[in-house]
């Protein structure tokens, strides 16, 4: 896993992109700092950039670093949440300028998965997360479900998980408001 951790983080220091199995689905992704590297995920997936990514964090106390505010409910619902959530919030900040929605929102999650975690964290960076398929295409549930021509795409495969055949959903998402206010977008 170390050696995997190391070339990823390679690509990603690079401007490049990577895809790689999260604690869902397995996701194309690059810096999520990196305005270029941003603009070559929305060009990979071929999708139109007014489309949201969401990005990956390791810990719920880098939240700060890219948000303005923070609702004392999304604390609770990280801590309560049994499978993977993603959460969108008010005021991103930090970010590349093309992953931020219009609205100033962005979509993040923090992972669980071993491998995810100790990539974000020796990156030091967040990390976009985006389903690997083409745009308006099925979301694949495991590796073998990929489209090649994502595979040709990217800069580098993670070379963990391929044989692995269960099948593997999104994350929920909700959006939560300053005030406490809850929208489920998919759960």
């Amino acid at each position: 896993m170390q050696e995997e951790i190391t070339k990823a983080i390679e690509i990603l220091k690079s401007g490049g992109t990577i895809l790689y199995p999260t604690d869902t689905i397995w996701g194309i992704g690059c810096d999520a700092t990196n305005e270029e590297a941003v603009k070559k995920v929305f060009e990979i997936k071929g999708r139109a950039e007014s489309k949201s990514l969401i990005i990956l964090i390791d810990n719920e106390t880098k939240l700060n670093r890219y948000l303005k505010d923070i609702p004392a409910l999304a604390y609770d619902l990280i801590d309560c949440s049994e499978k993977p959530l993603t959460i969108i919030y008010s005021d991103a900040k930090n970010l590349a300028k093309n992953i931020i929605n219009e609205d100033g929102s962005i979509g993040i999650r923090i992972v669980k998965d071993e491998f995810c975690k100790k990539l974000i964290e020796k990156f030091g960076k967040p990390i976009v997360s985006t389903s690997a398929n083409i745009s308006g295409d099925p979301t694949p549930e495991c590796f073998k479900e990929i489209n090649p021509i994502i595979l040709s795409r990217v800069d580098y495969v993670v070379n963990l998980r391929q044989n692995e055949t269960s099948k593997n959903q999104p994350s929920g998402i909700i959006k939560l408001g300053m005030s406490g206010e809850v929208k489920v977008i998919r759960k």
